[in-house]
């Protein structure tokens, strides 16, 4: 397998010089509009590396939520996360069902700060797509309270501007999509799949939300930039569940949680997000397996 930048370098060259996205993310530009005369190039990128079979599953419960958006509830889309490239293909997919334009022009996404900052490239294919932009905690994780006083002051703020910008966009008919995981998930890295707490925050203050397992992989992660991550041709499914009441999951996970000893209710919402991922990624796998008869050998 080669690395993205070696066969795309071209379609990547014209990305990065077309960019308008800021590469410096502050309290005052952490709501990003997608820039839409980008979004062809990556699609160029995305048909090239997906195999016959590839598409949507469980398009009605996503079309349902969008209803429900449209209507002034606040709905999520809980997604796995494995690649860079898990967004651009969810849009991409969804462009291509007749049904589906409009419910990737409502999406939003939540995406950390690190998509803007990493390197121009990555920040251009980020900017694409609609985005808040936050400091995710998991990049508060080792700083010191002294040392690191001036990042941790411009994390608050960066944070408490997404929350502003996430209240006033999210009763306004789009759907908000969240990566509970907080991270790509990395084989050598089991804790790269476990579900942040801060999700819970987001569960408490939605009504209604589809999870959404991602099978198949075009892009394959490794250390260093989403650049230097080895693409491959693949079946891609994304395959989204019934719409669920976001009050009674938080209940019900809660619930167990006080029944079973757990003092971290938060934590354990978040694991229960990733059982209920792991469940829908099993079956949407088995499901995927037959159309491998689609593809060529």
């Amino acid at each position: 397998m080669k690395p993205l930048s070696a066969v795309f370098q071209d379609v990547i060259k014209e990305v990065s010089a077309r960019s308008t996205t800021s590469t410096l993310v502050t309290e005052h530009n952490v709501y990003q509009p997608g820039q839409a005369e980008i979004v062809p190039m990556i699609d160029k990128i995305i048909e090239t590396l997906l195999l016959p079979g590839s598409g949507v599953g469980g398009l009605a419960h996503l079309l349902e939520l969008l209803r429900f958006a449209q209507t002034g509830k606040a709905c999520l889309l809980l997604l796995e996360h494995y690649s860079n490239l898990d967004m651009p293909i969810f849009s991409y997919l969804l462009r291509k069902d007749p049904q589906g334009q409009g419910l990737s022009d409502a999406i939003v996404a939540i995406a950390g700060m690190k998509l803007n900052e990493a390197s121009p490239a990555v920040a251009a294919f980020s900017g694409a797509y609609t985005r808040i932009v936050i400091y995710p905690s998991r990049s508060l994780q080792g700083l010191d309270a002294e040392k690191d006083r001036a990042e941790i002051i411009r994390s608050n703020a960066i944070n408490r501007g997404a929350m502003k910008a996430l209240i006033e966009v999210k009763r306004q008919g789009k759907l908000i999509l969240v990566f509970p995981s907080g991270t790509r998930y990395r084989p050598w890295d089991p804790d790269t799949k476990k579900g942040v707490r801060e999700i819970d925050s987001y569960i408490k203050s939605f009504d209604y939300m589809c999870f959404v397992a991602i099978n198949g992989e075009v892009l394959h992660v490794r250390e260093g930039s989403m650049l230097d991550d080895y693409i491959s041709r693949d079946v891609v499914r994304c395959t989204a569940s019934p719409v669920i009441s976001c009050p009674d999951f938080r209940n019900e996970a809660r619930t167990q949680a006080e029944a079973a000893g757990l003092e971290d209710k938060k934590q354990a919402v978040a694991d229960s997000i990733m059982a209920r991922l792991e469940v829908l990624h099993r079956e949407a796998e088995a499901e995927r397996q037959q159309f491998f008869a689609l593809s060529p050998n």
